[in-house]
């Protein structure tokens, strides 16, 4: 529920940014990675004695203003263009941003083009997060890929500099774009579970048993390769049943032929929004199987090794980047049925170590404080030098 503006935070030492979020449905976060993002690291700003806005959709023009921990939520109607009316939408808050805020950070570059007006009339620090390989994905038709092709060469120059949650995303842009504007690499972050960690989960809704089960948290589209995982796991004939987070529905020609390979042993158990119930199924899945190979630092991959499970990833550079050690290695549905085979032969001791290794990977370099120091230090360095340049003074 929103609550009303923090009236005394107080200010870090040095400089107090005045910065805007934008690019996202708004927060509290109830649908993705970038909403997550969102609230994370704005609560942590606002709680260092920054102020923040983020910006929201609505329904209808005229909501006012909302507060949520002490950060602004600015709601601005999304308009009604279709296929085009999330570039709509952020240009419409990049239009209202544009005065009153030491930098904008937009999440996603489909409105890369409209960071140009900005950075080079409005005199702003226009941060631009580049969200992994987005023209790559299939629920694109071939105008929107090519659209978004071109937008990510737009976001080489038109904002003022470049985020990757990715080390091997902001290599490749590094490599396209030698001349572009700086590229920094700063990762998404994640939260290890609260509470014993010997608490058996709560798995009644799903009629499920604990270390009983394989688990799959995707949306089915092939770039997640979830097709893959179902006939692996059907290779391998194991009796752990195979379960499916993910809204598939008889609509494209993917989850129609996914819906035909599932069989009796795979669970195809819908969406999971709830976030106490999608640790629970984490927490007591015998193993986690990441099929991803488009994104940056996968949310979902961060949550599995925050949770300790053993994990089965898709051979790419991205997941190798953040799983490190802690998981086994796919890219065939054969390979995939010889990992499951391995990982139900685990000792409980080994089970115990991957889930050690997997924890810390998080703790050392994944925690949502470590993630906020590098933000605002990056934003203060920035904005500093900003204000050297111009010699405007710092309030």
């Amino acid at each position: 529920m929103p609550l009303s503006p923090a009236s005394s935070v107080a200010p870090v030492q040095g400089q107090v940014l005045k910065l805007a979020l934008l690019g996202t449905r708004g927060i509290p976060a109830g649908y993705g990675g970038f909403e997550t993002f969102a609230q994370q690291l704005a609560v942590r700003l606002v709680r260092r004695g920054h102020q923040v806005t983020v910006y929201a959709e609505a329904d209808r023009p005229g909501l006012p203003d909302t507060w949520f921990e002490g950060v602004r939520i600015r709601h601005i109607p999304r308009p009604r263009w279709g296929a085009a009316s999330v570039i709509g939408y952020d240009w419409r808050c990049l239009r209202d941003a544009r005065r009153g805020y030491d930098l904008l950070y937009m999440l996603g570059y489909g409105a890369a083009w409209a960071c140009w007006w900005n950075r080079r009339v409005g005199r702003q620090k226009v941060w631009l997060n580049v969200d992994g390989l987005e023209w790559a994905r299939s629920k694109w038709g071939r105008v929107a890929r090519a659209y978004l092709r071109a937008m990510e060469w737009v976001s080489s120059w038109a904002p003022t500099r470049v985020l990757a949650d990715a080390q091997a995303i902001a290599d490749r842009y590094r490599a396209l774009y030698p001349r572009g504007v700086p590229c920094s690499f700063i990762a998404y972050g994640a939260d290890l579970p609260e509470g014993p960690s010997q608490a058996l989960p709560d798995l009644s809704p799903w009629g499920l048993r604990t270390g009983e089960y394989v688990l799959v948290v995707a949306r089915p589209e092939p770039e997640n390769h979830v097709l893959e995982i179902v006939e692996g796991h059907a290779l391998w004939g194991g009796d752990w049943p195979l379960v499916v987070v993910g809204d598939v529905r008889p609509v494209t020609p993917y989850q129609k032929r996914l819906l035909a390979l599932a069989g009796d042993r795979v669970r195809l158990i819908g969406g999971v929004y709830d976030a106490a119930q999608l640790t629970a199924l984490r927490l007591g899945a015998a193993c986690h199987v990441h099929g991803h190979s488009v994104g940056g630092t996968n949310p979902s991959l961060l949550e599995a090794l925050a949770c300790g499970n053993v994990i089965l990833a898709h051979d790419n550079p991205f997941n190798r980047e953040v799983a490190r050690d802690a998981a086994r290695y796919f890219q065939s549905a054969r390979q995939l049925a010889d990992a499951l085979a391995q990982v139900r032969a685990l000792a409980p001791a080994e089970q115990e170590s991957l889930a050690t290794r997997a924890r810390d990977i998080v703790a050392r370099h994944y925690g949502w404080e470590q993630i906020t120091d590098q933000y605002q230090a990056l934003m203060l360095a920035e904005c500093a030098a900003a204000s050297a340049a111009t010699g405007a003074p710092r309030p």
